[in-house]
């Protein structure tokens, strides 16, 4: 990784254009708010913002930095300088993909595993726990000291990603950078309630109604176990509950014994489904979402297709089978 070089670029810069993936998730929308605040501080001017539709999702709300966002339309179509924080490729900053493309410098700061490798100056380690970790770094190489805000949206990130410190990629690393931002002052059971915690009450009927409609396949995804199941646009309408309040079904319903691998549909406004996967290590979710033109983690990885609900779980199905000698 150029750390060198990333440090140079933005130093020199005056201006600095942050883009991170659609639909942004604690990661992405915490690491490019905890980056634009450190370099606001070392008095650079500051742009963030992500692809249609632009909407910072209810849960993330309470994250600081927030006055530095802007509609995708009021980014530079050519940037000096720009950083794009936690997308795997191009076309995950949707409509800020083309800007990227323009800009005379492109920092690509990412660690999912399926990143397609863009960008001029890449930060990628798939071996990080998050984008979070990464932009940490950046930030100490940059001399800029952690204070509680900055610190409150990395602690998202790293929350996020490694699913309230849960998950396989949680490492003894990780748990010293959280020290160190619970230092800065961040308050983990407000980070965590905000995060976790808090829905409205329809969220609770539609989360009923997805589990009873989830189905438990245990001779899929290689004999592991598959359970899965959908939520309409309709379920949530009937509701009134917004599509970013559905971001915890997929923890409920992979506390499933009997199942390795656990799938939510969701059907967002435009009539896609949204698929998010979870593996508990002994299938690789993040392969079977590549396949299906999406990407992600071994154990957390997602894709959006059109169709019916039962054709692209048929999809998915043969994309979990277990490789053969040839495919290994």
């Amino acid at each position: 990784m150029d750390w060198d070089r990333a440090v140079e670029l933005i130093e020199a810069a005056d201006e600095v254009c942050l883009a991170c993936h659609i639909a942004p998730d604690g990661d992405a929308l915490g690491s490019m708010l905890a980056l634009a605040q450190a370099l606001h501080a070392m008095g650079k001017r500051c742009l963030a913002s992500f692809g249609e539709p632009f909407a910072v999702p209810a849960i993330l709300r309470f994250l600081p930095g927030q006055e530095f966002l802007v509609e995708p339309a009021r980014m530079p179509a050519a940037p000096a300088l720009m950083i794009s924080l936690d997308a795997a490729g191009q076309a995950r900053l949707g409509t800020l993909a083309e800007a990227a493309g323009r800009a005379e410098a492109l920092i690509v700061v990412d660690h999912h595993a399926s990143n397609v490798g863009f960008g001029g100056v890449r930060l990628v380690d798939p071996d990080a726990a998050a984008t979070a970790v990464l932009v940490e770094e950046l930030i100490r190489r940059l001399g800029v000291p952690l204070d509680g805000d900055i610190a409150q949206g990395l602690y998202a990130g790293l929350a996020s990603d490694t699913g309230s410190f849960k998950y396989p990629c949680t490492t003894p690393e990780v748990h010293d950078l959280a020290g160190r931002l619970l230092t800065a002052g961040v308050r983990p059971e407000a980070v965590s309630r905000e995060l976790w915690d808090r829905a409205p009450f329809g969220y609770l009927q539609v989360l009923a109604g997805a589990l009873a409609r989830a189905r438990l396949e245990r001779d899929a995804a290689g004999g592991h176990g598959l359970v899965w199941t959908t939520i309409a646009r309709s379920d949530r309408e009937a509701r009134d509950v917004p599509y970013d309040q559905l971001e915890g079904v997929i923890d409920q319903l992979r506390r499933t014994d009997e199942a390795e691998v656990a799938v939510v549909l969701k059907e967002n406004d435009r009539g896609e489904w949204y698929v998010s996967t979870r593996a508990k290590g002994a299938v690789d979710v993040g392969r079977a979402c590549v396949e299906l033109g999406g990407g992600g983690h071994r154990t957390a990885a997602a894709f959006t297709m059109g169709g019916e609900p039962a054709w692209i779980i048929d999809r998915l199905r043969a994309a979990l089978r277990e490789p053969g000698p040839d495919e290994e």
